[in-house]
């Protein structure tokens, strides 16, 4: 594939990522200014975008819109990924519970993936917007998927998740990870402050399902001082909610879909 036709397909995604973000009807100016495309070629794929039926272009006001093709692209994905709703009940309820800014994480490749969220209700948090990806290694959540793994396929992983990390400041050693992973398989849960983001902490446990063959955990993301003060609490709502989860055909039967 030639560069200008991957950097068409990237741009293409971008333009309906954008649409999600706005919500409101956009001129050819407007998405070629917010995205700093070139105008000649934002024209050219959005006149594609049209003809395959994914974009809405009104004449008369001159603006674009997704159609609900967009939408029928993914509206099976949440039975395929969550079968029953149990995860998701599980995240909602973590949420009413805490308030704190919720999540479900899986392992894709060498990264942690929010494979779903719920943003926190407080004034003073931390946003993550639903299919986000970081290094696997970079994160509690990641750790806690970690322990899903023997020690060579954490050192493969690891090492694999270094080369793909460009800042040589973020990579990490792999005896480290691995002594993370072994406290964290101790005492059945993941907690770090300052990470990913300074001044947030996060606590990790995993559910006792997969989500299309991969291990998932369920998560919670807040300030630092504010799941400091209710830690004991708000690793108590995970690890009820994750007990509410049964085994079902819909999570554990694997399926060849890499998240």
């Amino acid at each position: 594939m030639q560069p200008s036709q991957v950097k068409s397909a990237t741009r293409a995604i971008e333009i309906l990522e954008y649409f999600k973000l706005s919500q409101q009807p956009r001129s050819m100016s407007e998405l070629a200014s917010d995205l700093s495309y070139p105008q000649s070629s934002t024209t050219v794929l959005l006149k594609t975008l049209v003809k395959l039926g994914y974009l809405n272009f009104d004449r008369r006001s001159r603006v674009y819109f997704p159609t609900p093709k967009v939408t029928s692209l993914g509206d099976w994905i949440p039975r395929a990924l969550f079968g029953s709703g149990q995860i998701l009940d599980a995240l909602n309820d973590v949420h009413a519970a805490t308030g704190e800014g919720i999540f479900i994480g899986a392992k894709n490749d060498v990264y942690l993936q929010y494979i779903k969220t719920r943003n926190s209700i407080h004034a003073l948090r931390f946003h993550i917007d639903e299919g986000t990806i970081r290094p696997i290694t970079g994160s509690a959540a990641g750790w806690m998927l970690m322990t899903t793994l023997s020690d060579d396929k954490i050192d493969n992983l690891v090492r694999r998740a270094n080369i793909a990390t460009p800042n040589p400041a973020d990579r990490v050693k792999v005896r480290d990870i691995m002594d993370r992973v072994t406290e964290i398989r101790a005492r059945g849960y993941a907690h770090v402050q300052n990470l990913p983001f300074a001044g947030g902490a996060t606590i990790a446990v995993l559910l006792p399902v997969q989500v299309q063959g991969q291990p998932v955990t369920l998560a919670l993301g807040g300030v630092v001082d504010r799941v400091k003060a209710n830690f004991e609490r708000y690793l108590g709502a995970l690890q009820s909610a994750a007990r509410t989860i049964r085994p079902e055909r819909d999570f554990d039967t694997p399926v060849h879909i890499e998240l």
